[in-house]
């Protein structure tokens, strides 16, 4: 037998099912995405974290002789939770604060905002070329301000980034800086250069 319009129009049986098959994507995708979220937040937090104690490890005398084993145990807290994680470390060392991430002085004869056709500069780091940045790379000596910086690259842990328009790694960067320990004095490098 069946049944008239008007009773086939009020049987609501199996509605809860239809709606549920609606949202559950939805529901599932914002999930993933809460996890992810979650996943990096507490990789970047373990991240900085590990790097502020690396670092103060790194401003005592000869610790360029534990150079790897500080940037291993670095390497070893972010593997930890990322096992598949890239990472990638630089320092680079400033006589002072202020000079962090600074290019060197030169005499802009110009005015057009380059160190070029002969101006003068000021080498601070004494690589015999003008640089937007004056640091010279590595732990530097006694006294020296030294920028830390880490980069990491992980794949993401669930697979629905593209859905979204995302990449399928991850990348950040955490960066501390502290000041050597004056174990010795302070070696400073200035040179008057030209640019090319």
């Amino acid at each position: 037998m069946t049944q008239s319009p008007p009773r086939l129009a009020s049987n609501d049986r199996g509605a809860a099912l239809v709606e549920f098959a609606l949202i559950a994507p939805v529901l599932v995708a914002m999930l993933l995405g809460l996890f992810e979220i979650g996943y990096n937040l507490y990789t970047q937090a373990q991240l900085q974290g590990t790097i502020q104690k690396a670092a103060r490890a790194s401003t005592i005398e000869n610790a360029g002789k534990g150079k790897a084993a500080i940037d291993a145990r670095v390497e070893k807290a972010v593997t930890d939770i990322a096992p598949s994680a890239k990472v990638d470390f630089s320092r680079k060392s400033y006589a002072t604060f202020s000079q962090i991430a600074q290019a060197e002085d030169f005499t802009d004869l110009d005015g057009n905002g380059t160190c070029n056709d002969g101006e003068q500069f000021e080498d601070a780091n004494g690589n015999g070329i003008w640089d937007e940045d004056r640091g010279k790379e590595g732990m530097g000596g006694a006294r020296d301000v030294v920028l830390y910086r880490v980069t990491v690259s992980y794949p993401r842990a669930f697979g629905i980034s593209k859905l979204f328009g995302f990449s399928d790694e991850v990348e950040f960067e955490a960066s501390t800086v502290l000041r050597n320990q004056p174990y010795d004095g302070q070696e400073v490098i200035a040179v008057t250069a030209r640019c090319l």
